[in-house]
This record gives structure tokens, sequence and C-alpha cells, in this order.
């Protein structure tokens, strides 16, 4: 499983590798909560082109991590909304025929088929995709929602000190509308509660109704800066 490379410097620390699998597309993502100096950029794009990559993206990224990128051409390829919660009020995390677990190593074929039907294929995850994202943080939830044994549904959950994050939640397309969704979210939620958490981000794309629908309803408000994902074709040469 691949998994992605991290670039050091000085105080800088960027991770690098393909987005979603794709050998001519890469991933450049920063150190929440370190701004990455113009240098450091440079060095990771230098190494990108001598990879072979043919453009790179960004995670979604907040206003305040976005200028240093878009000071060397980096221009927005899609908008997201980024909601909170504070965690006054938890679903239950239940549904009517519905069993929640600890997702297994050998759930993640399964978990991705799941995947692969929930989002398009910008979106969708590769193995080391999910792995990435169970890894984001210090600590994280991975679970299962399963009809007759079979998974149907899971979420990623991460926390960093009192900060939750709601990685990723698919479900099932021919199961919408079972709550199977209000459950998992009602997991995560619950586990950020007693792990201490204050709050809980989340993040969907502007045109995703359905999830933004989901979230609202579920205690989640819009905060007033969302995120975005960056882009910037790397056959123009060095990086200015």
């Amino acid at each position: 499983m691949r998994r992605l490379d991290t670039i050091t410097g000085g105080a800088d620390r960027l991770r690098i590798g393909s987005w979603r699998g794709d050998p001519s597309v890469a991933l450049l993502s920063p150190t929440p909560g370190i701004t990455p100096s113009s240098s450091g950029l440079a060095r990771a794009l230098d190494e990108l082109r001598a990879r072979g990559y043919r453009s790179v993206l960004t995670p979604a990224l907040t206003a305040i991590e976005q200028p240093p990128f878009a000071a060397i051409g980096f221009t927005v390829h899609e908008r997201l909304h980024l909601l909170g919660h504070d965690l006054r009020r938890v679903p239950e995390p239940r549904a009517p025929g519905t069993r929640l677990r600890r997702g297994r190593q050998r759930d993640i074929t399964d978990v991705l088929a799941v995947d692969g039907l929930a989002f398009d294929r910008f979106w969708r995850f590769d193995a080391p995709g999910l792995a990435d994202a169970r890894t984001a943080t210090p600590h994280a939830r991975f679970r299962v929602a399963t009809v007759d044994g079979r998974v149907v549904g899971y979420h990623v959950t991460g926390r960093a000190g009192t900060l939750g994050y709601l990685q990723r939640l698919a479900v099932h397309p021919d199961l919408h509308g079972r709550g199977i969704g209000t459950a998992l979210v009602g997991d995560s939620l619950d586990w950020c509660r007693r792990k201490g958490c204050a709050s809980v981000l989340v993040n969907t794309q502007e045109g995703n109704r359905r999830a933004l629908r989901l979230y609202e309803h579920l205690g989640f408000r819009t905060e007033p800066t969302g995120l975005a994902v960056l882009e910037l074709p790397l056959d123009d040469g060095p990086a200015r």
C-alpha cells in the first residue's frame, strides 16, 4: 500500500503522493497549523516534477491556509462547505436493522466499494487515501455499519486535542433514508464528546445537497468561511 511521503526543511513539513492513485496527479498536503514557506513549497513542487506528475492538488484548505499556495500560482479547483457541531445535542448512534462495529482490515475492500458508490471519481478513496484519512490525526475511530452482515456504510473520525474531525462518511446509495447515515454521524459525535472534544468539523462539496441537509438536520452549522481544493499545472517550469 503506497502512502504519502514527507518532505521536511526548516519549519516546513509537507506530505506528497498521488491523488487517489492517479499517477499523473499529485497531492501536496501541508501540516495542519503550520504555514508552509515559499521555499518549502518550491522544493516540494520540484520533487513532484522529478517524479513525473503533471499537475498537483491540495486537500481542502481553510482561507488562512490558502495564501502561500495562491502566491505561487495555485487556483481554486473546487469549493466546499465547512460545518461545525457544538456537541450539545448528539443523535443516538443506532438504526433499525443496522449494526455498528469497529472497522477491521478485512473490511477495507467492502468499505472502498461503498465509498466508490457514494462519491464521484474525483472524490472517491483508494486504499492509500483511506489509510491516510485514518492516520491524519493523532487519534481516530473507524466504524462500519452492517446489515445482515454486509458492510453498507462507514465513518472515519479523527481527534486532535479538543477538536474532532468527521473525516469521511459514506452510505450505500441503495440504503439512503434508513437512518444509517444518522447512526454513523451519531457514533462519530458521541465518540468525540466522550473524548473531551469541544466541537467537531466536517466538510462537504457545495453541490452535495443530500449530505448538507443531513449535517444541518443533525445540528451542524455552516462556518463563516468555507474550504477550497487548490490546483496547479506542473508543466510550466519551476514555481515562482
